[in-house]
């Protein structure tokens, strides 16, 4: 509906808040690290808002931070803080969650947290990884189960299962779209007119293949 974004920015709200207050409790008076991890806001924009999106799914969310904060690490080592450490820290990353198949974008920030880091950050080394990063990425993505499924989403995210059709050939409608759409109820990280292209130029290659079904000739 209208407001389905309310739903998302609740959850959101609900589940940062939870994500800092574990980690300021693990953390104890340690001023050195950062009890919460600022690229968790922009996680939680995905987890709650787009949760049908594949960069919001378990895997892109935990393992991009963590391979992200890792290289980070590594040219900070390499290089200290300058400006080739962010430039190659973060298309290190890239690459690296591209072939691990874990692409979320808020780890493009984790990579620079750790490639320009502060003192403390730099002296916990790859310990960064494991507090507080992984700890505020298992807190969100706990929260980000519970919070979807009780409203009623899919997450992790599974498409809903659809009957055989038969052959069919036709035209679908705008509005065929919307009321499926609106049905499934989730926020898609691609726009309606983007997808009723798709859907169009799908049909135009069924129908292509059927008019060069019937017209070759039989032997």
């Amino acid at each position: 509906g209208r407001i389905g974004w309310l739903r998302g920015a609740i959850g959101a709200g609900f589940a940062i808040a939870l994500t800092a207050l574990i980690g300021r409790l693990a953390l104890g008076s340690d001023p050195a690290l950062p009890w919460l991890v600022a690229s968790m806001g922009a996680s939680a924009v995905l987890v709650f808002v787009l949760p049908a999106s594949p960069l919001a799914q378990p895997w892109p969310v935990f393992g991009s931070h963590l391979v992200a904060a890792a290289i980070g690490v590594g040219v900070h080592a390499v290089l200290g803080a300058t400006w080739l450490s962010a430039g190659l820290s973060v298309g290190l990353a890239i690459a690296a969650m591209s072939l691990l198949r874990c692409l979320h974008p808020p780890a493009g920030g984790t990579v620079l947290l750790t490639a320009l880091s502060s003192p403390g950050v730099a002296a916990a080394g790859l310990g960064f990884l494991v507090m507080p990063l992984a700890l505020n990425v298992l807190v969100l993505l706990g929260a980000g189960v519970a919070w979807n499924r009780l409203t009623g989403h899919s997450y992790p995210h599974h498409a809903p299962p659809q009957p055989v059709q038969p052959d069919w050939i036709g035209h679908i409608e705008d509005s065929d779209l919307d009321a499926v759409l609106a049905e499934w109820d989730e926020v898609l990280d691609v726009s309606r007119e983007d997808l009723a292209a798709l859907v169009q130029a799908v049909e135009g290659k069924v129908r292509a293949r059927r008019a060069a079904t019937v017209s070759a000739p039989r032997r």
